[in-house]
């Protein structure tokens, strides 16, 4: 009874290692059906994958102008120095700092007494002199009579004749003491050598002041106000050679907000030479300023224009990339079978022209340069373009994403 038993336990065990196997390799099958299926599935959807939605602007020919930017700093049309004529206590200031000033206005005051004394010597050394005159011709007339009778020698009478031009030339010199004594009066109140706008007072009321050497203040004209700037060989070249005032039709400022100034300016310096040091040609503009709005020292940037350009493109400057070949914009082109793809087409451009590049060379009329996605754009992938205002169309596969 024992041997049975054993004999039949070990059958049933091996039925089941044999069903086991035959399960196992079941699922193995299915699981290798299932991969070259979904490997096929993967495969068909690679090769049907949608084309990606891009935003195209379609260039036309335009005219643009010729012109060039660069840096540029205000300064006044002229910057005077104030310094006083004449030395002493400097007793007032006559004006305000900061405030336009005009030609001619009093800006400080210098103790007059002592050219007032100088003043009154002079003047009485003056009338010395006056009287020296008098009285030598009055003897020169006496001897001339005595020299008719023989009763003097000629010798005497010459001398007479000599003392009275010594002392009409003594009176010259008395005068021109005078006028000078008048003068330096007359320095003691300092005025404004031209009108613009007064600067910082560099003394102080009770200072002693040394003649022609001390710098009390300075004067600046701000209307019209003068711009200078500078263009390398390049900038030149690009503006169509050396600039003089009869090429350049038209200055403007772009200020530090980016907006432009109200004023157009002229040309009124160019340099007949290129600087050695820094390659550059020196120019300058002037610019009516009545209400102020520049001042000296800003900084400025000033767009110089010498003509027009036509028959060119213009883009946006996300659409122009940059590659070992140097500049490129994809081109969303239909090809023969009806697919529209991205196409590479290398470019010339012209420097910018506000937010878009100036295209020399490279597009035609009607292409459609890619403005957007540029990041996921290869040569030859499939684009659905549409133009760069309008709003692409949401795809199937989102609207399916976005309701789950």
């Amino acid at each position: 009874m024992a041997v049975r038993t054993s004999k039949s336990h070990h059958q049933t065990n091996t039925n089941q290692v044999a069903l086991t196997a035959k399960i196992t390799g079941m699922a193995l099958i299915a699981s290798l059906v299932l991969v070259g299926c979904g490997k096929k599935a993967d495969a068909t959807a690679g090769s049907q994958m949608p084309a990606m939605p891009v935003s195209v602007v379609e260039v036309q020919p335009t005219t643009v102008p010729i012109s060039a930017e660069a840096v540029a700093q205000t300064e006044g049309a002229k910057e005077v120095e104030v310094r006083p004529r004449v030395g002493g206590i400097l007793l007032k200031k006559l004006f305000e700092e900061g405030e336009p000033i005009k030609t001619g206005q009093a800006m400080f005051l210098i103790d007059p007494v002592p050219f007032q004394i100088a003043l009154s010597q002079a003047k009485a050394q003056l009338a010395q002199q006056k009287a020296r005159i008098e009285q030598t011709s009055r003897e020169a007339g006496r001897l001339k009579g005595l020299l008719a009778t023989q009763s003097i020698s000629q010798r005497e009478y010459d001398n007479a004749v000599s003392d009275n031009a010594i002392a009409v030339a003594t009176v010259q010199q008395g005068e021109a003491m005078v006028r000078e004594a008048e003068l330096n009066l007359s320095y003691t109140t300092v005025t404004a050598p031209s009108s613009g706008v007064a600067g910082r007072f560099l003394f102080s009321e009770g200072a002693l002041i040394a003649p022609n050497t001390s710098l009390l203040t300075t004067v600046v004209q701000i209307s019209p106000i003068w711009v200078r700037f500078s263009f390398s060989d390049s900038d030149i070249a690009s503006l169509g050679g050396r600039l003089t005032e009869g090429r350049v039709k038209k200055v403007t400022l772009l200020l530090s907000d980016g907006t432009e100034y109200k004023q157009q300016g002229q040309l009124n310096f160019a340099a007949s030479q290129i600087d050695p040091a820094l390659g550059t040609q020196q120019l300058r503009a002037t610019f009516d300023n009545a209400d102020h709005k520049l001042l000296p020292g800003q900084f400025v940037r000033a767009r110089v224009t010498t003509g027009t350009r036509e028959g060119v493109f213009l883009v946006p400057q996300t659409a122009v990339l940059t590659g070992d070949q140097g500049k490129f914009v994809y081109v969303a082109e239909k090809g023969k079978d009806g697919k529209t793809t991205a196409s590479v087409h290398p470019i010339q451009e012209g420097g910018w022209q506000g937010t878009n590049w100036v295209i020399l060379g490279g597009l035609k009329t009607g292409d459609k340069v890619i403005a957007d996605n540029l990041i996921k754009v290869r040569p030859g992938a499939p684009v659905d373009p549409h133009p760069l205002e309008a709003a692409p169309a949401a795809a199937p596969a989102d609207n399916k994403q976005a309701t789950k």
